[in-house]
């Protein structure tokens, strides 16, 4: 039988996405790229913020219509969305065959075999519950990438988060588990692992009684084969002095950190569920820059949380400012069921809120032109992505560029070069967020 299958939200959910994928082919599936031919169609589905929520709505809906136009026997509904609104889903969508929340992936094959013989199927298993030695994946991202999700769940309440709710308390992947997965991916190619979770920076703390990141970075960097390790989601007040050697005296782990600090001033820090302040956040960002000088910092902000002022929104660009982010994205505040802080008063509109964002982002702009105008002429190491025909340029990212949400490297070169392929390339121009360069041959002078 063949199946479609639609990977939608972050990263963590399409480790998820792989994982049932590698299930299903050990029961014979084939995967096809054409909804028209599939007898199983699966949508992995998003529910953070309400963007999410109806980009999976509309997903489901239009597949649902190859239920009467194609050959489709079974429609199957996974992920956030599945786990948070299965009711609502088996009422409103009757063309949904089944529902697998958030823990009960690696019940997949059950739930295709079940609506294959017209059942109507719900799973949901306890939310604290880590499906285990999962470690096999078919890759649906490029060959030479791949995410090493490390835990699931988060213990963090902050005010305007779905995710507790959603995928329960932290639970750390037992460190064999990620290194025989780590190993089975970089047997098939991987070059560039990225670590993730809800908080890749308390790993461990559940199952050893202490962080262990910094451990299992070290051993991961063992593994032949892998030649970058990046991090993404720590939050800054769990990053230890132990964590920024182990980066430091590491060759491959890039000097990259991903900071979700959603705001700088106490009080909406307070008022967010954030465990850290102004001062703090300024001490650590200061602390990883004299540990790493070259060190690439990506952060994420919420603007228009409830209550905000334009003065506070003010402090916030001007913290952009002084701190210099490498990397930023803006989310407007997005009030989500079930949060505390949807139920604030002061709620601001969404105009405001839209504002804000295009403002912050307009100063970090700036900072981020200017300090890719400063690499004009270095060399940088580069991980090829692919070829652009039309402007005969290659495309590839360097170490302070995570894919899909950071910028890019165009290059030319004499020669055909693999994707995955990691080379030097001289930068000879900056073009915004991206950077304009030419193949370099090691050994030539500069």
């Amino acid at each position: 039988m063949k199946l479609y299958f639609v990977s939608l939200g972050c990263d963590k959910n399409l480790v998820d996405s792989e994982k049932m994928l590698a299930i299903l082919a050990g029961h014979s599936i084939e995967i096809t790229d054409d909804a028209a031919f599939a007898e199983i169609i699966i949508v992995n589905t998003c529910s953070f913020i309400r963007d999410a929520k109806e980009e999976s709505i509309e997903t489901i809906l239009e597949l649902a219509s190859y239920k009467e136009q194609g050959v489709c026997r079974t429609l199957i509904v996974t992920g956030c969305l599945a786990q948070r609104y299965a009711d609502e889903i088996e009422k409103e969508i009757p063309e949904v065959d089944a529902i697998v929340g958030t823990t009960a992936y690696d019940r997949i094959w059950e739930a295709v075999e079940e609506s294959l013989s017209g059942k109507k199927v719900r799973l949901l298993s306890e939310l604290d519950y880590l499906p285990a030695k999962l470690t096999k994946r078919i890759g649906s991202a490029a060959g030479y990438t791949a995410y090493l999700k490390i835990a699931e769940g988060c213990n963090k309440r902050c005010t305007y988060c779905i995710i507790p709710s959603l995928r329960g308390n932290y639970r750390s992947v037992p460190m064999e588990e990620l290194l025989t997965e780590a190993e089975e991916l970089a047997g098939k190619g991987v070059k560039e692992l990225i670590v993730i979770a809800q908080e890749t920076t308390v790993y461990g703390i559940d199952l050893y009684g202490e962080k262990k990141l910094p451990e299992l970075l070290a051993k991961l960097c063992k593994i032949d084969g892998i030649e970058w390790i990046r991090l993404m989601y720590c939050y800054p007040e769990e990053i230890t002095e132990l964590l920024l050697d182990t980066m430091a005296a590491q060759p491959k782990i890039c000097h990259y950190l991903d900071l979700p600090i959603q705001h700088c001033n106490d009080t909406v820090l307070k008022r967010m569920g954030r465990k850290t302040n102004k001062k703090d956040l300024m001490e650590k960002i200061q602390l990883i820059r004299d540990r790493m000088p070259d060190a690439a910092l990506r952060t994420t902000l919420i603007s228009g949380f409830p209550g905000e002022t334009k003065e506070q929104h003010e402090e916030c660009i001007e913290f952009v400012c002084d701190t210099r982010f490498d990397r930023l994205g803006v989310f407007p505040y997005s009030p989500e069921e079930g949060t505390p802080a949807a139920e604030y008063e002061n709620q601001l509109e969404d105009e405001r809120k839209r504002q804000w964002a295009d403002e912050i982002m307009e100063a970090s702009q700036r900072i981020i032109f200017e300090e890719n105008e400063k690499l004009v002429g270095r060399t940088m190491r580069v991980i090829v992505e692919g070829f652009l025909p039309e402007e005969e340029v290659y495309v590839g990212r360097t170490y302070r560029d995570a894919p899909d949400v950071d910028g890019c490297v165009f290059f030319t070169a004499p020669y055909e070069i693999i994707s995955g392929t990691m080379l030097t390339v001289l930068v000879t121009d900056a073009n915004g967020y991206d950077l304009m360069g030419e193949l370099w041959n090691e050994g030539e002078d500069k």
